[in-house]
Formats: structure tokens, C-alpha cells, sequence
């Protein structure tokens, strides 16, 4: 599935682990333990010294605004405070990189639907978490502007692009005509965030949109990619993707909603192509649909990215180290329940 590279970046607690008394889940009041706090910190460490003075970082040809948001909001998820924390300048200058993408014309934050959605994730969550009176205080640029504003107009691009397609979803390219699921989860999620921060989002269109995962969703709890599942295939991210979006949603009355969690409950120990995008959405998932799953198998996650993080804090993959590093720091994330994304 060369597509993801190529799309997606292009142009419970462990039964004896120690707990640290530094953080505590910030909407269920367990404390974090000591390995996931460690893990994190390690990663943040790692994101904080190869961010570069563009305000992203190193990612190849996946440059842009959607690699910077996914280390934003793993800084955003730590519980950190954003305005007078250790990540202050990493959140702000991330912040200015991607706001300092976006078109003041049509507010599309490219060069793909994938990076203008995680970037509008991004701001969802930033907004009314980070002050930005002075965010471009130092910079002269011609896009400067606030958080809300951005996000404002991130949510209109985004819409519009919607009425343009056919499928009432979205695809790589902003006019498209065609959709496809996983560029539609990142684009949905960062419109749900942005909705849950106050900004109008039309109900229709939200309900367009899950209209469409409902027509892509097999029996069996499959999801298609770019036609509807006829069941049968490998489809761990794409069903997570549907069952979290319908879940943040509200919606989870349509069939669509049981069928994907049946299947990412039964599948939940089995490997998945691209795994850290996939544990990216069953983190979410999970956390959503079933608590003691979750903490099932968030127990053996943290055991997994304790045993594969590199010496400086990150972690390898096949969506390159910066991309790998957030993603999989954003499934950890999970445990500190502190973004309003994260919320049941």
C-alpha cells in the first residue's frame, strides 16, 4: 500500500508498573504509569531537538503541514501546559509553520486532503489551549494569523471540498470527485475536533461524511478503501477509522458502528499493514468502544514501543522516523486522556 507513504506525507495500567506522581490522567484521574511517562518524555526529546528552525521537521519528501501537526499535538497531548511549559517554543513555531502553509484564499493547507486534515486537527486542538496574541510576533509573514482564524478557515476549505466530491467525502486532491477512507478519516476527525472547539460545522455535513463510511462498511465489519468492502480483506485502520469517527460522532446507532467494533475487537492481536498509522486510530478506537479492551491492549502496546524505541526516543517505521515517532506516541497519548479528542 505504497499510496499511504506516498498521500499520506507527500508533497488500564500494567499490573506492575511503577506510577509516577509528575502526571495523572486528566478526565478519568488514574496516574499514569512510570514506562508510559518515560516513553513519552523520551519521544518529545527526540521531536524537540530535530525540529528545525521552519518550525516542522525532517520527513523526506512527507514535508508539510501534516508532519508538523502530528508532533504538535503529541507535545498538545502531554499534559504539558502549551503556554508556559518546556514545549512552549516547539508547540509555537510548529503552530506558525502550519498556519504559515495555509492559503488565505481558500484556507487548503497542502500539498494533500491528508495534511490539511491533520493540520485542522492540530488547530482544533490548539485553539483556546495555546494563547496566540503574540504568535507571530517576530515574524513578518503575510499569513499570520490567529488560531481561530486558521481553523475557521481550515473547516471551510475542507467543506468545500466536500461539495465538490461526488461521495461527499474526500481524496488526495482538494477538487477531487472521488474519496477513499483513509483520507477522509484524517479530513472528518480534524472537522469533529474542530466542532467539539466550538467552530460550525454543519450537521449535514458530518452526516454526509458518515453516511459514506456506513456505504464502505462490509458485513463483517471491513471497510473499503476506495469502494465498498465485500468483506474478507485486512482492514485494521480503516475499521478503526470508522468506528472512531462514528463514535466521536455520536452516531454510534448506525449499523456501521457495531459491525467495525466487533471486528477491531476480535482482530486486536493481529499485525496490520502500516502498524503505526493503524495503532493510531485503534488506540482511539479502543478507548471509545470498550475500556477493559482498551487497557488490554494498551498494556501490551506499551510493552511493544518499551522494547522497539530507539536509544534517542524514536521509533522506525515505514512512514519515516518523524511521522513514526508522533504516531506512535499519539496511541500512547491515549493514557493521559488530556486532549479533548480523547474524551469519552
Amino acid at each position: 500500500m505504497v499510496w499511504l507513504v506516498a498521500a499520506l506525507f507527500a508533497t488500564g495500567q500494567p499490573a506492575n508498573a511503577q506510577v509516577s506522581s509528575a502526571r495523572s490522567s486528566a478526565t478519568i484521574g488514574e496516574q499514569v504509569s512510570r514506562d508510559v511517562d518515560e516513553i513519552y518524555q523520551q519521544g518529545l526529546a527526540f521531536l524537540q531537538r530535530t525540529q528545525d528552525e521552519r518550525g516542522t521537521w525532517p520527513a523526506g519528501e512527507g514535508v508539510g503541514p501534516g508532519t508538523t501537526a502530528l508532533a504538535v499535538v503529541a507535545f498538545l497531548a502531554s499534559g504539558e501546559d502549551p503556554d508556559f511549559g518546556p514545549h512552549r517554543e516547539v508547540i509555537r513555531k510548529g503552530l506558525r509553520h502550519i498556519i504559515g502553509s495555509q492559503s488565505g484564499v481558500t484556507g487548503y493547507m497542502g500539498p494533500s486532503m491528508y495534511h490539511h486534515g491533520f493540520a485542522t486537527l492540530a488547530l482544533a486542538e490548539a485553539y483556546g489551549a495555546v494563547d496566540d496574541q503574540d504568535l507571530f510576533a517576530d515574524d513578518p509573514s503575510p499569513n499570520a494569523r490567529s488560531i481561530g482564524k486558521a481553523l475557521e478557515l481550515a473547516v471551510r476549505a475542507a467543506l468545500t471540498s466536500q461539495k465538490r466530491n461526488g461521495r461527499n467525502a474526500w481524496r488526495y486532491a482538494p477538487n477531487a470527485s472521488d474519496a477513499d477512507t483513509s483520507v477522509s478519516g484524517a479530513v472528518l476527525m480534524g472537522l469533529l475536533a474542530a466542532r467539539n472547539a466550538g467552530i460550525d460545522v454543519p450537521d449535514e455535513a458530518i452526516d454526509r461524511a458518515l453516511e459514506y463510511f456506513a456505504e464502505m462498511t462490509a458485513a463483517d465489519g471491513t471497510v473499503g478503501y476506495t469502494s465498498p468492502s465485500e468483506g474478507g480483506a485486512e482492514s485494521m485502520a480503516r475499521s478503526s477509522i470508522t468506528n472512531l469517527v462514528l463514535a466521536i460522532a455520536r452516531r454510534t446507532d448506525i449499523e456501521a458502528y457495531e459491525r467495525t467494533r466487533r471486528y477491531i475487537i476480535a482482530n486486536r492481536n493481529a499485525d496490520s499493514t502500516w502498524p503505526e498509522y493503524a495503532r493510531y486510530y485503534q488506540a482511539q478506537a479502543y478507548f471509545q468502544a470498550d475500556l477493559a479492551i482498551w487497557r488490554e491492549w494498551n498494556d501490551r502496546l506499551i510493552d511493544m514501543l518499551k522494547r522497539t524505541q530507539k536509544p534517542d526516543g524514536s521509533f522506525d517505521g515505514e512512514l519515516g522516523v518523524t511521522n513514526s515517532t508522533s504516531m506512535s506516541l499519539l496511541a500512547l497519548a491515549v493514557n493521559y486522556r488530556f486532549l479533548p479528542i480523547y474524551e469519552r
